[in-house]
């Protein structure tokens, strides 16, 4: 049977236990360097205690080690490596070919997502090569991703819930060309997050001061299903930077859908991949936190708007619309659901997100921190849900435990206590204690149990209990809890050490990779990987963006995002409704900032490039 998993963020050593208590199967993780979020950076010593804690329950820990790497970096990077491996860490996540060249433990390597996985020809390269694992593009439909599967034959990981990127993953060079912060490097600027005055070729604009290239989020959990059966065996959840709230909602919710497909229609094919059961205090729901509005993007090809222009920010939970203002206070459809302390999010006149907080929140009337114009029938969101998040944020709104047995018996000497765990772990304690019947003569077996029970803040729970004395034997308590705490501790012990790491060791190949000339899109910037490649076949080499570009005539994104299609002018997919064609070029305008945008239809993508770049304007001569 195939073990499906829920792979889940964490910015830190707390919240990747909160994502293992809300019933993630793996958590990622970013060490002291080289990961692509250069302020989640964790230490070593709180990987260790990550590992440690997820190994309980059989999740895996994956680090994050997916910069391009430069060659002054590597042998740093090589000996984190070896760190990471020694305390047990279960794969690590990668987008530098130099990693494969070094002298390495037999430590489990993904391809990240960051690779730009989108060729089956090329992810089949990267399985031979060694990589047991490969995190897809976002961009890419199910027929795609079975195709992929089809070929290559390796796991598959593909994202579920989160932010997106509107770029390919790995190939956004506008944080770096506008002032030199690398996304590659892990500092993103979120240039796709700003706002830009659309222009076009006749230097009409278009459209004002919208967030042209920001998207919304991504949801795809309806498609679990599917997704199983096109080859994903990893679902995850985008958000090493986001809250343990976020967390904690993003995995619960996924947990409970996954689960009911495999106790469903999954079953007896598909098993979860680590042990223990979660419950919850509160009911998840993905619009009760951050989230700019959810697409399911691509994976049924391209149906619908994926925009989210009017803000970048967290737009929230549809409430209702706001029927209209009294006095110092504002009638809102549904608002007895609001309470104080709520933050609520509107689109203002001028076309942008604003925002208040509830002060107070009695009979029907929302009173304000401010009291802002709002048109009647604005609708209203909740983006900031405060007696959710106080439910969440305790540490007890998602519990897991892992199901045992417990037989107490008698021995020649005093009594032995047995506890079996649910994956058939065995711990064993005696106490030498000389037996007396009880006092009344009766049985105090439903003593005993309720004492065995009470398994408090360990990872157990006793689903059954069984006392087989062959007389009333009487026990004090303190020893029944005693024994009851002994077992259980030596089953953590047993449990951890009958941990099972898959390991394996890189052999250096020579198969050729499918390409012989590279552009600067592969992202080399350093001699090893160079190395690598050419091992590989390849003869061309240009070096990766950051070591090279030509400020102002760079292409700095590429996209299957493509702001024709969402201003309707798509010549394929919308030709019926058209009518006048936008004069070319496109230009996105923010400030000093401009860029010219160009359409390539037979791929179906956009590409974004800097003010000065020249390139042909395709016609649309291919209908």
């Amino acid at each position: 049977m195939k073990k499906i998993e829920i792979l889940a963020p964490a910015k830190d050593l707390i919240g990747g236990m909160a994502a293992i208590n809300s019933g993630a199967d793996a958590v990622y993780i970013g060490a002291p360097q080289f990961g692509a979020r250069s302020n989640a950076n964790n230490s070593i010593e709180d990987v260790a205690a990550l590992v440690q804690y997820a190994h309980l329950f059989n999740a895996q820990v994956f680090v994050v080690m997916n910069t391009i790497l430069y060659d002054n970096e590597l042998e740093t990077c090589r000996s984190m490596i070896w760190e990471l491996y020694d305390i047990g860490v279960d794969a690590l996540i990668i987008q530098d070919m130099a990693i494969m060249e070094m002298d390495l433990p037999p430590i489990v390597l993904h391809a990240s997502t960051q690779s730009n996985n989108r060729d089956a020809d090329k992810i089949k390269f990267l399985k031979d090569a060694g990589i047991k694992r490969v995190v897809l593009a976002r961009e890419l439909n199910l027929h795609q991703i079975k195709t992929i599967y089809d070929e290559a034959d390796v796991e598959l990981e593909f994202f579920v819930t989160g932010a997106l990127c509107v770029s390919f993953s790995g190939n956004c060079y506008m944080s770096v060309a506008n002032g030199e912060r690398s996304a590659n490097r892990g500092s993103c600027a979120q240039n796709c997050r700003l706002p830009y005055n659309l222009i076009d070729g006749n230097g009409e604009t278009l459209i004002k001061n919208s967030h042209l290239l920001s998207i919304k989020d991504l949801d795809i959990s309806e498609q679990i299903p599917n997704l199983i059966e096109a080859g994903i065996v990893s679902f995850k959840i985008e958000g090493r930077l986001k809250d343990v709230v976020y967390v904690k909602n993003n995995v619960s919710y996924l947990r409970q859908k996954l689960d009911s497909y495999l106790e469903g229609d999954g079953r007896g094919k598909y098993i979860k991949a680590s042990s223990g059961t979660c419950t919850y205090t509160f009911d998840s729901s993905l619009n009760r936190t951050f989230n700019r509005g959810y697409t399911d993007y691509f994976v049924n090809e391209r149906h619908s708007s994926i925009g989210s222009w009017e803000t970048p920010k967290s737009k929230g939970q549809y409430i209702g619309k706001l029927i209209r203002t009294v006095g110092n206070a504002y009638e809102i459809e549904n608002g007895e659901l609001l309470n104080n302390g709520d933050g609520l999010c509107f689109i203002n006149e001028n076309n942008e997100a604003d925002g208040i907080y509830v002060n107070k929140a009695e009979n029907g009337k929302i009173y304000p921190n401010v009291l802002k114009e709002v048109k009647d029938g604005t609708f209203i969101y909740r983006n900031n849900d405060a007696a959710f998040i106080k439910i969440v944020e305790r540490e007890d709104s998602a519990v897991r435990k892992l199901s045992t047995t417990l037989l107490l018996t008698e021995t020649e000497t005093g009594f032995e206590l047995i506890a079996t765990d649910e994956d058939g772990n065995v711990s064993t304690v005696n106490l030498e204690h000389a037996k007396e019947q009880t006092k009344t003569g009766e049985s105090i077996e439903e003593n005993i149990k309720t004492q065995l029970a009470k398994t408090g803040f360990t990872p157990y729970k006793a689903d059954e209990i069984n006392v087989m004395f062959s007389q009333n034997w009487f026990l004090p308590i303190s020893k029944i809890n005693e024994m009851r705490r002994t077992v259980y501790d030596q089953l953590t012990e047993i449990r951890l050490a009958n941990y099972k790491r898959e390991e394996h060791q890189i052999v250096k190949t020579s198969h050729p990779y499918p390409e012989t000339k590279l552009d600067f899109m592969y992202n080399v910037s350093n001699k090893t990987a160079r190395k690598f490649y050419e091992r590989h076949g390849v003869t061309e080499i240009e070096k990766a963006f950051e070591l090279q570009w030509d400020p102002g005539k760079s292409r700095v994104m590429t996209t299957k995002y493509c702001i024709k299609y969402e201003l309707k002018k798509c010549p394929i997919h919308q030709k019926d409704i058209v009518g006048v064609k936008v004069k070319e070029p496109l230009v996105l305008k923010q400030g000093e900032l401009e860029y010219k945008l160009k359409f390539n239809c037979k791929p179906c993508e956009m590409e974004i490039w800097e003010k000065d770049a020249e390139f042909e304007i395709e016609e649309d001569h291919f209908h």
